[in-house]
């Protein structure tokens, strides 16, 4: 699978640059390190009481919307090794309606999970997620709702997660808050999840999330971008913690 990840790669590449070699474009690299002092992923705690960490290659195709991005991730202490994984992503990110007050921002993204520590038909996966927002239909200015929807499955047929295969559908509001003593707005966010039977879980609504960041740009290639959650649990199926409570903080340096 992996030998087809990265032919896509060599393919999508070589077709891209054939489309934008005449126009002189940049290619954008940007390396992310981020934190997490738990690490939730769609309402359930990835690692126990382990937070994570995660280093991120990503790679924007000369501004065509096209892009990728190499990651790996861990937790923080012993105990979570067969969790480890690798991370490949391709994705296409774009806007629509652009003259209407439907305009729409949003991003494809397909990812491989491979979890080298284990053999793939174990917990290998593929993910496919739709993110979007809709910054004018609100006519509110700095607000804006969005969605995302998750669906993941195994790597390949007849693997021992096949019982895993689920979706999950986020609903949200973000608002950029202009404070004057920052030099960003910070960055307001409310959500709801409903996991539809994502990780073997309850097909019910799941938990809300709040939120709270803004970024701060160090020097002209470097940016720290630190944020606060809390969740609220509403299955218990996905997270045994009524209350949620956890920290990210990301340091991204872009050429």
């Amino acid at each position: 699978m992996v030998k087809k990840v990265l032919l896509s790669i060599i393919a999508l590449l070589s077709v891209v640059n054939f489309a934008y070699a005449e126009e002189e474009k940049k290619l954008g690299v940007t390396l992310d390190l981020s934190y997490m002092s738990k690490y939730m992923v769609w309402g359930a705690e990835g690692y126990g009481q382990q937070g994570g960490l995660f280093e991120t290659i990503d790679i924007d195709f000369w501004g065509s919307g096209f892009g990728m991005a190499i990651g790996h991730q861990n937790a923080t202490s012993s105990g979570n090794v067969d969790k480890q994984r690798m991370n490949y992503n391709l994705y296409y990110k774009g806007k629509a309606f652009e003259e209407s007050l439907f305009k729409m921002n949003y991003k494809f993204n397909w990812r491989y999970e491979h979890y080298y520590g284990r053999s793939r038909k174990v917990g290998n996966t593929q993910e496919w997620t739709l993110s979007c927002s809709w910054p004018e239909i609100l006519q509110i200015e700095n607000l804006a709702p969005y969605y995302i929807f998750d669906y993941e499955y195994p790597a390949g047929s007849n693997y021992n997660n096949r019982a895993n295969s689920g979706a999950v559908h986020v609903f949200g509001l973000g608002y950029d808050m202009p404070v004057e003593s920052l030099p960003n707005p910070l960055r307001l966010t409310a959500d709801a999840s409903y996991r539809d039977g994502l990780g073997n879980k309850d097909h019910d609504w799941s938990h809300a999330t709040l939120g709270i960041g803004t970024k701060f740009k160090l020097s002209e290639n470097i940016t720290l971008v630190p944020a606060l959650y809390h969740q609220i649990t509403m299955d218990k199926s996905v997270c045994k913690h009524k209350d949620v409570t956890y920290a990210k903080i990301s340091l991204k340096y872009k050429f």
